[in-house]
């Protein structure tokens, strides 16, 4: 099967509301509250094009708020396109959302069912990986207590394993492993940079030129959500 991803012409416009505050009128505390908000639209996205192919690695350049993130949520289809349309061919991996599927009240075991099925993959395929996925979050002791007994890196620990047990076609992904205790974070790296080699096309925004320089082979570039730039990483950078 070839794989690819391809976006044609995408737009992608969003609602704002703005604090509505009487012209050459100061207001703050209460009184700006009560002024009402009005709502404009925002392209968030503006006529994106381009097409990955199979071995390509795709840096996603830009400034905070340039609408990298929002461009990979468009490829996952978290958010359609309001113009132009998205197409992919092949099985799709995101590593965006930290917080998508989780239940606080349900058992980690059942948390894996929850955030793996949110993300898209089978049941079928977590049953088989849970096992591996709570060894690897340190978590094989705990598969039956309730989330929200977990500490802040139990969860990072248990929502990465769930995010990379399965090795995708295309894999979309936000920036890198930070946090944690260093021997998990050497642990989650390995493991990212065998997902990146072994994922057929791979989409990753960061503000690290150095890792995707090493990393990628071609960059988009965006500025203010308008492609700028799509060809070599160096010349990306």
């Amino acid at each position: 099967m070839n794989v690819f991803l391809r976006a044609d012409s995408v737009t992608l416009v969003l609602p704002l509301d703005i604090q509505r505050v009487d012209e050459g009128v100061h207001t703050s505390g209460l009184k700006a509250t009560m002024g009402g908000t009005s709502r404009t639209y925002r392209d968030v996205l503006r006529n994106i094009s381009f097409t990955a192919e199979e071995g390509d690695r795709i840096g996603v350049l830009g400034l905070n708020g340039a609408g990298k993130t929002t461009l990979l949520r468009v490829l996952n289809g978290a958010f359609p396109p309001t113009l132009g349309r998205v197409e992919r061919r092949g099985s799709v991996q995101s590593l965006l959302n930290a917080t998508l599927g989780f239940s606080e009240y349900a058992s980690v075991t059942e948390n894996v069912i929850l955030r793996g099925t949110a993300m898209g993959l089978r049941r079928r395929q977590l049953e088989g990986a849970l096992p591996e996925i709570l060894e690897f979050a340190g978590l094989s002791g705990q598969a039956t207590h309730r989330l929200h007994t977990l500490s802040s890196g139990q969860r990072m620990r248990l929502d990465f394993a769930i995010s990379t047990a399965i090795q995708p076609d295309i894999l979309l992904m936000d920036e890198w492993i930070a946090t944690g205790d260093a021997a998990f974070i050497k642990r989650a790296q390995d493991r990212l940079r065998n997902r990146l080699r072994d994922s057929r096309i791979v989409v990753l925004a960061s503000h690290s030129t150095k890792l995707l320089s090493e990393m990628c082979n071609k960059a988009i570039v965006l500025d203010e959500g308008r492609m700028s730039f799509f060809g070599g990483i160096a010349d990306g950078i």
